[in-house]
């Protein structure tokens, strides 16, 4: 009775490991779209609005039955608009970012995702308008933390010929400031388009 067992747990073993195998799929593709950004900032008065931007990259797909792990490397434009009485900014930062999804599909191609996000900031400055006169200043230096981590929450849809739509907000959870002013996080809108131009699998 018991190789009897064990000789059902090995062939169960063996056909549960075939059937992930043929059910293993792998892309590599390029992606890009719309950014969202904003700034939230702890405390102040500060009107703080929408800034639009652009993210492209590329990504990785890793996908088992109806799950899927998704790494990406992406550039970035972020930031936020804000005014402080009748002065005008508009912040400009750029960041290199590394999100990792886990991805659960539901129903064909439909698919809901979430995991966390490394930013690593590559520019940041303040375009200025005050009294009539605008100018733009490089405030690299003057922020306490140059990295970002977040997580990302979003839904996707898996097309036809390649094609990938989605949609998925970042929820910065690391703070920074400038000059020492107030605490701020990142949070952002994206929404892409991408191309799988690399598949393997079933």
């Amino acid at each position: 009775m018991k190789k009897i067992f064990i000789l059902v747990c090995l062939i169960s073993a063996v056909a549960l490991t075939n059937q992930a195998q043929a059910q293993a799929q792998f892309a590599l593709g390029l992606k890009g779209g719309l950014n969202i950004a904003k700034f939230d900032i702890s405390q102040g008065t500060s009107n703080i609005d929408n800034r639009t931007g652009y993210h492209g990259g590329a990504f990785a797909l890793f996908k088992f039955a109806k799950f899927g792990i998704q790494p990406e490397i992406l550039f970035s434009k972020q930031g936020s608009e804000f005014s402080v009485d009748t002065d005008n900014y508009e912040a400009n930062f750029d960041y290199i970012n590394i999100p990792i999804l886990v991805k659960l599909y539901l129903v064909a191609g439909l698919n809901i995702q979430a995991g966390p996000q490394f930013g690593f900031l590559t520019t940041s400055e303040i375009k200025s308008t005050i009294g009539g006169i605008t100018t733009t200043q490089d405030v690299k230096d003057q922020l306490d933390k140059k990295s970002d981590t977040s997580i990302a929450v979003g839904a996707g849809w898996d097309l036809p010929f390649g094609l990938t739509l989605d949609a998925r907000y970042n929820f910065g959870l690391s703070e920074f400031k400038l000059n020492n002013g107030p605490d701020l996080k990142n949070k952002v809108l994206q929404v892409s388009l991408g191309y799988k131009f690399i598949k393997a699998g079933k």
